[in-house]
């Protein structure tokens, strides 16, 4: 699991203050607690991260959420990235070279595996870098 001082590094600049990683899938999206008990998914291969829930109450919500469930196991995009890469290595995720919030696409020339920490910092780096600008996805 990545340190939320790692992720306040990368992502403070949207006004989050991790307190705690709550869950990660394989492509490196996170459920994030912050100071005030706000829940945010963090996604880099949207460059995205905002806030989901409210409180625990509406995060508990979206588990019965059958749209956010599909969004965060990405069962279509984790066959692709296994059947193309092979397992994950531990520590590892697979990512998108070029992401989705830049008009990369799920295919296989498009997919590789990466340090947990690195997506993070790399994700949060080119958010901040295209705010504001016009998303592709």
């Amino acid at each position: 699991m990545i340190p939320v001082d790692e992720i306040n590094a990368a992502w403070g600049w949207v006004g989050l203050n991790a307190v705690e990683v709550l869950g990660e899938n394989a492509f490196g999206n996170l459920i994030i607690r912050d100071d005030a008990d706000t829940y945010w998914l963090l996604s880099p291969p949207d460059l995205r991260c905002e806030p989901v829930a409210d409180d625990r109450a509406a995060l508990d919500a979206l588990s019965y959420n059958q749209a956010f469930l599909n969004e965060w196991y990405m069962p279509e995009e984790v066959r692709l990235a296994e059947s193309t890469l092979g397992p994950l290595a531990a520590g590892r995720k697979y990512c998108l070279r070029i992401p989705s919030a830049l008009g990369g696409r799920y295919g296989r020339d498009n997919l590789a595996t990466v340090p947990l920490s690195e997506l993070i910092r790399f994700a949060g780096e080119g958010a901040q870098q295209f705010d504001g600008m016009p998303r592709w996805n």
